[in-house]
């Protein structure tokens, strides 16, 4: 049931950051969610990582969302430095998932801020810790922030908390 599990929901609840993982598999999705994730993305299609969790899931494959909806995701990421990102929105929404808007620049945040209503922004910064605290400090309070790494230290994990990061979206386990 795609949109049953929503992303903002299980980003937002809770004590905490939340950890978002990337995974490619079945195994991968169970030992995430057996790890303490609270949402899960892929790439593209993943076999057996809707049918292994009940997990939301995050479709990264960028701009093919009809088949992000036949694949079980609940929220797509939408790279804002698309043109016709805003049709992207639009569709995510016709088609009950929720669009997560990726950003990397400052003048992206205030593209987006000024053309849609996102709810959830992902700030990617070439995993430097610095560039997605700068980013951060540009999303309006309100607005759920997900800071991507290619790999987290735990104390980057907690300095991204401590600056009010939302969750952080890694393509492993935290260190």
């Amino acid at each position: 049931m795609t949109g049953s599990r929503r992303l903002s929901h299980a980003i937002s609840e809770g004590e905490g950051i939340s950890i978002v993982v990337e995974v490619a598999d079945r195994a991968g999705a169970q030992a995430a969610e057996t790890d303490g994730a609270q949402a899960l993305a892929v790439r593209g299609v993943a076999v057996g990582v809707r049918e292994a969790t009940t997990l939301p899931l995050l479709w990264r494959a960028a701009g093919r969302l009809r088949e992000a909806q036949e694949a079980g995701a609940d929220a797509v990421v939408i790279a804002v430095g698309r043109d016709g990102f805003e049709d992207l929105v639009e569709e995510a929404h016709e088609l009950g998932l929720e669009p997560v808007l990726k950003v990397g620049a400052e003048d992206e945040i205030e593209r987006v801020l000024e053309r849609v209503d996102p709810e959830i922004l992902l700030l990617a910064g070439e995993g430097e810790l610095e560039r997605l605290l700068a980013l951060l400090a540009d999303v309006p309070a309100g607005k759920l922030a997900i800071a991507e790494l290619a790999r987290a230290a735990s104390d980057e994990v907690a300095e991204l908390e401590r600056a009010g990061v939302d969750a952080v979206l890694v393509g492993g386990s935290t260190t």
